[in-house]
């Protein structure tokens, strides 16, 4: 029997890693794709470079960039060893932040495309109501445009489950401390243990195909939703 023996700290750890990471991903990628979305050209394309190049830089870069960042020698690092007792690198939640790190741009790019391509005359209906501006931005400008902050927050899920290369760096591979499913693949096939390997492939895959279909039945749910109609009726 497989499964009675096997550890399942990874795949808690690597839900656990990746849930959080998509909430802060979430609220920071939709926020800062609504303000850049509104910027003008020069300052948008620079700003774009910047968000988006953990996307095109190789995982291990990200990484080290982090270790110098947040590891014990780093201002930041130093800070909270010293007043804290805390270290930001080699525990289960530094996965987070390469997480962030490197899904951030998924999630920024789909959802500034998402808000770019948004009927301004839906926000003047909703300033005609008396709305505030947050209320518009939640109520109208979120629904209308939920089809690319799905496709989103799914991405940035997904590549938060499987991201191994930053993770590796920053959090490294102990096994019921900071395993994840990406990291034990790895050292399943490290040590010729093909058998678990492909177990963990699967469950990967089997989560990866669940939210997937989750978020379709959602998008499906929510097609017929008309925002503005429905504040009017509110």
């Amino acid at each position: 029997m497989i499964f009675p023996q096997m550890d399942w700290f990874p795949l808690l750890n690597s839900l656990r890693v990746a849930i959080i990471s998509t909430v802060v991903i979430f609220f920071s990628g939709i926020y800062a794709a609504w303000h850049i979305a509104k910027l003008p050209h020069l300052f948008k394309g620079i700003l774009d470079v910047i968000l988006t190049l953990p996307l095109v830089l190789p995982p291990t870069v990200v990484g080290f960039f982090l270790l110098k960042m947040l590891g014990p020698y780093s201002a930041i690092g130093s800070f909270l060893i010293n007043t804290a007792n805390t270290r930001l690198v080699m525990e289960w939640y530094s996965a987070i932040f390469a997480s962030v790190v490197v899904a951030f741009p998924l999630m920024y790019r789909t959802a500034r495309g998402a808000f770019e391509s948004f009927d301004p005359d839906l926000q003047y209906a909703g300033q005609t109501l008396g709305m505030p501006n947050w209320k518009i931005f939640w109520k109208i400008v979120v629904p209308t445009c939920k089809q690319g902050i799905l496709a989103g927050t799914v991405l940035a899920f997904a590549r938060a489950l499987g991201e191994y290369g930053a993770t590796s760096m920053i959090s490294g591979y102990t096994p019921g401390r900071t395993a994840t499913i990406s990291t034990t693949v790895y050292q399943l096939w490290r040590t010729g243990d093909d058998a678990q390997a492909y177990l963990w492939v699967l469950i990967n895959i089997a989560i990866s195909c669940v939210v997937l279909f989750a978020i379709n039945s959602l998008e499906a749910k929510n097609s017929t939703k008309h925002p503005v109609r429905d504040l009017e009726r509110s």
